[in-house]
């Protein structure tokens, strides 16, 4: 599919729930987010955290991402920071990564994260999957969301355990960057975990 033929809006971005937190709006990903995607995509150290992006990343990459994102059993969402709102009440944003999470039957959805290098290590990743998991246990009937990690990544491990994950066990992940399989560390969030982390939050902040 080419960049022509990607409607500039579709019923998937109107179905696709818009997520709205202090810094992010986290929602469907758009034909003006292209160029932007392809730009943050295209590193080595982005693609070999991921499984599915390839390196080099290119615009034809990033026009099928967009045209296919929300098909079939996934949720995908860009990242993009809240600058404000348009006179005409849209909003100005600028995207800088990407979130989503995959179900397949009734096994817990997996979901999935990567920032632009220059947006790392500002809280930005925590804050973006703790709406998406607010999202899928609040009008989702799941009971439980799952997640991976490289053992090599220990930033993105850090993101998870922020969330409230638990480390379940080890496997392997085919990354298509490096074109083989690399060892990776298992993730488990439960809904009564969730209830309870978000409860003892808002506890403290009204204490303090």
């Amino acid at each position: 599919m080419t960049l022509q033929q990607i409607p500039s809006e579709s019923c998937r971005e109107r179905s696709t729930p818009v997520l709205k937190t202090e810094r992010l709006v986290l929602r469907a990903p758009r034909l003006g987010d292209v160029k932007t995607i392809a730009m943050l995509a295209n590193d080595r150290r982005i693609a070999e955290n991921t499984a599915r992006i390839p390196h080099p990343y290119r615009l034809t990459d990033a026009e099928d991402f967009v045209a296919t994102a929300n098909f079939g059993n996934e949720a995908i969402f860009a990242i993009a920071l809240r600058n404000g709102t348009r006179k005409d009440g849209t909003t100005k944003d600028e995207v800088i990564g990407a979130c989503g999470f995959t179900q397949i039957d009734r096994h817990p959805p997996e979901v999935g994260y990567w920032l632009g290098t220059d947006h790392w290590g500002r809280g930005y990743a925590t804050e973006a999957v703790r709406a998406m998991i607010d999202h899928i246990f609040s009008d989702l009937d799941c009971e439980a969301v799952q997640a991976a990690a490289r053992v090599t990544n220990p930033a993105s491990r850090r993101v998870l355990e922020k969330c409230g994950f638990q480390w379940t066990g080890a496997g392997l992940l085919r990354i298509r960057a490096i074109s083989s399989s690399a060892p990776i560390d298992r993730f488990r969030l439960d809904r009564g975990l969730w209830a309870s982390l978000k409860s003892w939050g808002q506890m403290q902040h009204a204490v303090a």
